[in-house]
């Protein structure tokens, strides 16, 4: 049996719960006539909430589904984020030896006008899986269903994403390093002002995805940025202490080695992490 999948729209991406819900058309030819029809197969990573039968022949079906799915999200890449949307397919009593599925291709594909705000959709994927059920070892024998697996891709917006969060942390840098090339004391409450600043950035993004167990995108770059603000910060702390001992010859030393170490390691490290985006 031919099987595709059409999605006519996406809505309410969760990232922390990895839900979905979608609205797709569901088609299934077999060049033989068969009373298969949308109630002899489930999808295996959500539940259906409503079918409308829009074509039903002997060896033709036609259905707009409406379903609430899950995904798997990966934020390794966060916040350039890209996740997998799926769709999975398989039928409820028939195994491979009853019912073989080929994706059909033609029939799949997504809506031009579909859109979720905050994404962009980038390739589609269909393929057949063999999914393998060993009920009980001793009473039966294992049974092998084919699964129709349809996966949508969807990536951030990057332009909204550097706007809302790399913008303001860019400044923040920006601002921090020109503070070295200040030979007063006072730049130390600018420093100072600027890692809370950091902080407060960094502590509201982080707040909109779960907890995981690797590190993103995200924590990287902040982990240079607060590296680089500490080293601006100390070399402020250092300025302070030489100045209240009227020591200029330290403070100028501080003052040559901040500018001329600080700045190429904070902007070597920023230029490899986005480089490792292309990786």
């Amino acid at each position: 049996m031919y099987i595709g999948v059409y999605a006519g729209d996406f809505r309410h991406f969760n990232v922390e719960d990895g839900t979905f819900q979608t609205n797709f058309y569901l088609s299934l030819y077999s060049k033989n006539d068969t009373n298969i029809s949308v109630n002899d197969f489930a999808v295996t990573n959500g539940q259906i909430t409503s079918v409308d039968t829009l074509l039903s022949t002997p060896n033709e079906k036609y259905y707009r589904i409406y379903a609430s799915l899950t995904a798997d999200p990966d934020l390794g890449l966060y916040p350039f984020d890209r996740h997998i949307l799926p769709i999975e397919i398989e039928p409820k009593r028939y195994d491979e030896s009853q019912l073989v599925l080929v994706a059909d291709s033609r029939m799949t594909g997504i809506d031009p006008g579909a859109d979720l705000p905050g994404w962009q959709f980038g390739d589609i994927h269909s393929r057949i899986v063999n999914e393998t059920y060993d009920w009980h070892e001793d009473y039966y024998t294992p049974q092998v269903f084919d699964r129709a697996v349809f996966e949508y891709e969807i990536q951030r917006n990057a332009v909204s994403t550097s706007l809302k969060f790399f913008l303001p942390m860019f400044l923040i840098i920006i601002v921090s390093l020109s503070s070295l090339m200040m030979k007063v004391s006072s730049r130390l409450g600018l420093n100072a002002s600027m890692f809370l600043a950091a902080v407060l950035i960094h502590w509201r993004i982080a707040d909109a995805i779960p907890l995981v167990a690797y590190a993103t995108f995200l924590d990287i770059f902040m982990m240079i940025t607060y590296a680089t603000l500490v080293m601006v910060l100390i070399s402020g702390i250092l300025i302070l202490k030489f100045t209240e001992a009227k020591d200029t010859a330290r403070v100028e030393k501080v003052n040559y080695w901040s500018l001329r170490v600080i700045p190429p390691v904070s902007i070597t490290l920023y230029v490899l992490l986005f480089v490792s985006l292309t990786w």
